[in-house]
């Protein structure tokens, strides 16, 4: 699988900002204290933390299929709160190694974007969650994604983020298809809702435009966007400098877009 993000700082910059209240607020209110979770595609671990405070003394699993972020996942569970009822695995969704029925509930934020086969993911996965268990799911829109002032370089950094995707075979715009992809692996019951993040305030929009700027230049991203032919180093340069153009804007406002499901047997 190419993920077109990889694991640059700036990456998981953004991925360790997320928490269960800003990322998951939807799966909240199914939560009780000795539920089982299985977070798929944990990265470094932030909301999977706080899954496993909500549920506890349930077990719960993050599960990545990067060494590289478990072991940061680990190192950060490792050196915070004690979180006794956690745990971090190397995993592969698609050979999970547990047995039926071995989860109250699978999580995934983020994930669904970047396979190649979304369906048989959650076909998979349904394989271990327990008969009256729900399967969390939220993905973003990228083409639904809003910004002011406008800027013809983020446009560009639109339609190239799309181009690489779809190279890599990758839906970045699945956010609204989740519920046909959850109906399609064989779910009965799927209840869907929506969220954004939103970066309007000047501390937020210059963390979310000075990571992006960064992304453009260093992450496994824009290597692709030149590898595959659809851009140069000049062009990403200009596109990051966009980005910290308009974080700087008194008037600048993003908003990230997300579909949200609830999917039971």
């Amino acid at each position: 699988m190419t993920y077109t993000h990889g694991h640059h700082e700036s990456v998981l910059r953004s991925h360790t900002w997320r928490t269960a209240e800003n990322s998951a607020a939807y799966l909240l209110p199914v939560l009780r204290p000795g539920m089982s979770v299985l977070d798929v595609g944990c990265g470094p671990g932030t909301i999977t933390a706080d899954l496993a405070l909500l549920v506890a003394p349930g077990e719960v699993v993050g599960m990545d299929a990067s060494a590289e972020v478990v072991t940061q996942a680990q190192f950060a569970a490792g050196s915070g709160p004690g979180v006794e009822n956690l745990r971090f695995e190397v995993g592969d969704l698609f050979a999970l190694d547990y047995p039926d029925a071995s989860f109250d509930v699978v999580h995934l934020h983020q994930v669904l974007q970047h396979l190649d086969d979304p369906v048989g993911a959650l076909v998979a996965l349904r394989r271990v969650l327990a008969p009256d268990g729900v399967l969390a799911a939220r993905d973003s829109d990228y083409s639904a994604f809003t910004w002011a002032p406008a800027d013809p370089m983020l446009d560009r950094w639109m339609s190239l983020y799309l181009a690489v995707t779809d190279r890599n075979g990758h839906d970045a715009n699945i956010g609204p298809r989740l519920m046909g992809v959850a109906l399609e692996a064989g779910f009965g019951s799927v209840a869907v809702s929506s969220s954004t993040w939103t970066y309007a305030d000047p501390e937020s929009r210059a963390w979310w435009g000075g990571l992006w700027a960064d992304r453009v230049r260093f992450s496994r991203f824009g290597e692709q966007a030149v590898a595959y032919g659809f851009s140069s180093g000049e062009e990403l340069e200009a596109i990051a400098a966009a980005w910290l153009r308009w974080a700087q804007a008194p008037d600048a406002v993003f908003v990230v877009p997300h579909v949200e499901i609830l999917a039971r047997d």
